[in-house]
C-alpha cells in the first residue's frame, strides 16, 4: 500500500499553475501559517502572489513531499508523470473532466486511466477535488479559504464532495477538526486507504465520513477493522440513499433493502456510527473525540425547566435514547440537594431553587448520577455575550465538571439552541472533558448514533462478481434449490394445463393451492388462488388463468404468522438479508431489518425481535408461538445457499410460520446459469 505520509504531513510544498485557485493555494498555506518551504511552479513567471515561482518541478532546491497541480486536465496527466519521476511524496489533482466526466467527455475515463498510470507508486488525490488541510501541521493544499485553526489533537473528516468539506471547516461548534480531506474521483487514493493513513497518526482522535459510495468494500471493511483495534471511533453519513439501482430487480427484497438497507446493514456490522444529517455528524464526532462509544444509550437530563425537560423526553423517545427512572439512591441524594419542593423524574426540572449554589448544584448533578448511566446532560443556554452577561450561567460548567469528576461519568452540557452555546464556551467544555452540544434534536441524535457501535464480527462480508445474465428460476425450481439446502417447501408438482392441473391435485391431495407460472408477483396478476377442494375446482380455475403453465401445491394451513426472508446482492455493500413482514403486509407495513451476510444466529434473533410482528411471532393474546427455531433454520440455510453459489438474488415470501413449521410457500431467486443449487 503506498504511503501518504509524506504527502499528508508534508515540509516542502509546490503549487504548479498561475491561476486564482493556485494563487489561494499559496496564500492560504501561509496565512495558515504554514513553516516549511512552499514554492510556485510555473513555465513564465517569476513570481505567484509574492512566493518564488521556478520553470518546472526539476528546477526545485528539493523534492517536494506534497504538490498541488491546478493545471488543465491534459496537463495535470504530465505534471504526475514528472513528479512522480522526481520521487515527490504525493499530489492533490485538482482538475476536472475525467471519469466523473466521462458522459460529457469522450476521453474521460481514459484520462483518469492515463492519470493513474502516470502517478505510478507516487499517492495522490483525486483528480477533481480539493484537496486536504492537516490542522495539526499547518499544512493546507487547498485553492479557497478555510474556517479551520491549529490544533494539537482531534477529529478527521473525509469527505466525497468537496464543497461540503469547505462548509464543515466553517462549524462553530467548538469541534477540534485534525484533518479535512477530500477525495474526488477516488482514482488511484481511496476513501479507505486515506481512512487507514489517518488512523496511524496518534493526534486523531476519530473519524468522520462523508459517503456518497464506498470505493471497495473489502478495503473499507479492513479500515473499519484497523479503527476499532486503533480505538478510534468511525462516523458516517451516507448521501444518495435514495436511488440504489433497482431497475434490474424483480424481488420485494431488492425495493425494501436498496441502498439505504445495504449501508445500515454494513455500518451496523462494521461498528460505524451512522447519521443522517451535518448537524448530527458534528455532533457525533464531539462525544466521540471527549469520550468515544457510549455503552449504552440510557441517559440523565437536568434542567431548570419544565418545558425544556418535556422537550428531552419526547426527543428522546423519537430517537430511543432512554431516560431511566430514579432509583432509590438517587432520589435520596436529589431530596437532599434540591428539597421537598421539586417533583422528582429523569428528565429532572430542578428548578431555580438552587441556581448559583456551586455546592448545591454539584451535589444535584453528582446525585442523578449515580444511576446505571452512560451520559449525563444538563440542558443550559447561554445568553447573547454581545448584550448580556454570562457569568451566573459559566458557574454551572464548574458544577458539572465536578460531578463528573465525583461520579466518573461522562457527562456535557446540551443546548436547546445551536446558537445559545457560543463557540469559547465549547472549547472550554472540551478542555475540561465535558461534550458541547449544540441543538437538542441533534444531541440525542448523536448520542443514540454513539450508543450503537461494536466491533465487527470475525468473518468478512460476503461478496461476489456482479453476474452477467442472470436467469430468473421457475418457482417450483427455486423451491427444488432451497428443499436441497433443508428449507422445507410444500408437495408441489407442474402441470402444462388445467386437466394436467387436476389430475396433479388429486396426486397430492386437497386442499390446494393454484399458481400460474411465469409471473413474478403472482397475487397482484390474480394468478394464486388458494384453498381449492376438489379436483373440478383446480381444473375451473386453471381455465381462468391468464397462463397455461401451472404450478400446484399443498395447501399449508395453521400458520400464525407470514415473513419475508431474503437476500440480495447489494453492489456496494455485499449480500444484504432483509427479515420483514411478509406476504400481503410486505409493502403495506413496511416492517423489515437488514443485515450483511453472513449474519449469526444471535444476530437474527435479535433482529427479528425488532419487526412490529415479532409480537405476534412470540404469541400475541393467546395465539400459538411460532416456531423459532425453524424460522432461524431456514434464515440460516437461505444464507448457506446463497453463499453456495453463483446467485444475485433469493427470496422467500411468504415463510409461514406456525407452532411447529416453518415452510416457504413462495421462492424467487436469480442466479447464475450454471448455478444447479
Amino acid at each position: 500500500m503506498r504511503s501518504l505520509n509524506r504527502l499528508l504531513n508534508p515540509r516542502s510544498i509546490a503549487v504548479v499553475g498561475g491561476g486564482t485557485w493556485c494563487e489561494s493555494v499559496l496564500k492560504q498555506c501561509h496565512a495558515f501559517g504554514y513553516t516549511g518551504q512552499l514554492t510556485a511552479v510555473h513555465p513564465k513567471r517569476g513570481e505567484i502572489a509574492g512566493f518564488p515561482a521556478v520553470s518546472s518541478l526539476d528546477q526545485l532546491n528539493e523534492v517536494p513531499d506534497a504538490i498541488f497541480v491546478g493545471v488543465n486536465r491534459h496537463a495535470t496527466v504530465e505534471v504526475i508523470r514528472q513528479a512522480a519521476k522526481l520521487g515527490a511524496g504525493g499530489a492533490v489533482c485538482f482538475a476536472s473532466g475525467f471519469r466523473e466526466a466521462a458522459a460529457e467527455l469522450e476521453d474521460g475515463a481514459n484520462l483518469q486511466e492515463k492519470l493513474v498510470t502516470a502517478a505510478g507508486d507516487m499517492p495522490i488525490l483525486g483528480p477533481n477535488c480539493y484537496g486536504f488541510i492537516n490542522a495539526l501541521e499547518t499544512a493546507s493544499l487547498w485553492p479557497d479559504q478555510h474556517g479551520l485553526a491549529k490544533v494539537s489533537s482531534g477529529v478527521a473528516i473525509i469527505s466525497q464532495s468537496s464543497n461540503i468539506a469547505l462548509n464543515l471547516t466553517m462549524q462553530a461548534r467548538g469541534l477540534p477538526i485534525a484533518y479535512i480531506m477530500t477525495v474526488g474521483n477516488q482514482a488511484q487514493s481511496g476513501l479507505s486507504h486515506i481512512g487507514e493513513a489517518l488512523l496511524d497518526d496518534d493526534r486523531v482522535t476519530a473519524i468522520g465520513l462523508h459517503i456518497e459510495g464506498i470505493d471497495d468494500l473489502p478495503s473499507f471493511e479492513a479500515f473499519a477493522r484497523k479503527a476499532w483495534a486503533c480505538g478510534k471511533p468511525v462516523v458516517a453519513l451516507k448521501t444518495g440513499r435514495s436511488d440504489q439501482a433497482q431497475a434490474a430487480t424483480v424481488s420485494h427484497t431488492a425495493s425494501i433493502a436498496g441502498s439505504s438497507a445495504g449501508a445500515t446493514a454494513l455500518f451496523n456490522r462494521l461498528g460505524i456510527a451512522e447519521v443522517q444529517s451535518l448537524p448530527v455528524l458534528l455532533e457525533t464526532l464531539k462525544l466521540l473525540h471527549v469520550h468515544g462509544p457510549l455503552k449504552s444509550a440510557r441517559i440523565a437530563s437536568l434542567s431548570c425547566s419544565g418545558g425544556e425537560a418535556s422537550l428531552m423526553a419526547d426527543l428522546g423517545l423519537a430517537h430511543d435514547v432512554v431516560f431511566p427512572n430514579l432509583t432509590q439512591t438517587q432520589s435520596e441524594g436529589l431530596r437532599e440537594s434540591l428539597g421537598p419542593k421539586v417533583a422528582l423524574a429523569n428528565p429532572l426540572d430542578y428548578h431555580t431553587y438552587i441556581w448559583g449554589d456551586t455546592d448545591a448544584m454539584t451535589a444535584t448533578f453528582a446525585a442523578i448520577m449515580a444511576g446505571d448511566l452512560a451520559l449525563g446532560l444538563v440542558v443550559l443556554d447561554f445568553p447573547r455575550e454581545d448584550r448580556c452577561d454570562g457569568a451566573e450561567w459559566k458557574k454551572v460548567i464548574g458544577s458539572i465538571e465536578m460531578a463528573a469528576n465525583l461520579s466518573n461519568k461522562p457527562m456535557g452540557i446540551v443546548s436547546s439552541l445551536v446558537e445559545a452555546l457560543p463557540e469559547t464556551i465549547a472549547v472550554d467544555l472540551i478542555d475540561r472533558g465535558l461534550v458541547p452540544f449544540s441543538g437538542m434534536e441533534e444531541a440525542l441524535a448523536a448520542i443514540a448514533a454513539a450508543s450503537n457501535m461494536s466491533p465487527p464480527p470475525a468473518d468478512n462480508v460476503f461478496t461476489s462478481p456482479p453476474l452477467t445474465n442472470p436467469a430468473t428460476l421457475s418457482e417450483h425450481e427455486a423451491k427444488r434449490h432451497l428443499g436441497a439446502f433443508g428449507i422445507r417447501v410444500p408437495k408441489s408438482a407442474t402441470a402444462a394445463s388445467p386437466q394436467e392441473a387436476a389430475e396433479v391435485a388429486e396426486h397430492i391431495g386437497v386442499p390446494i393451492v393454484l399458481k400460474g407460472q411465469g409471473i413474478a408477483h403472482k397475487s397482484e396478476a390474480g394468478a394464486v388462488v388458494l384453498n381449492l377442494n376438489s379436483r373440478k375446482d383446480v381444473r375451473l380455475t386453471a381455465e381462468k388463468m391468464p397462463v397455461r403453465s401451472f404450478l400446484v401445491e399443498e395447501m399449508v394451513t395453521g400458520a400464525q404468522a407470514e415473513l419475508l426472508i431474503g437476500i440480495v446482492r447489494d453492489p456496494g455493500h455485499g449480500y444484504v438479508l432483509t427479515i420483514a413482514a411478509g406476504g400481503v403486509l410486505t409493502e403495506l407495513l413496511q416492517d423489515g431489518v437488514s443485515l450483511t451476510v453472513p449474519a449469526g444466529r444471535s444476530e437474527i434473533e435479535k433482529a427479528l425481535a425488532k419487526l412490529k410482528i415479532s409480537k405476534v411471532l412470540a404469541g400475541y393474546r393467546g395465539r400459538p408461538a411460532c416456531d423459532l427455531p425453524k424460522i432461524l433454520d431456514t434464515i440460516m440455510a437461505l444464507q448457506d445457499y446463497v453463499q453456495s453459489g453463483t446467485v444475485e438474488e433469493a427470496e422467500i415470501n411468504p415463510l409461514l410460520c406456525g407452532q411447529d413449521f416453518a415452510i416457504a410457500a413462495d421462492a424467487l431467486i436469480r442466479c447464475g446459469q450454471n448455478h444447479d443449487g
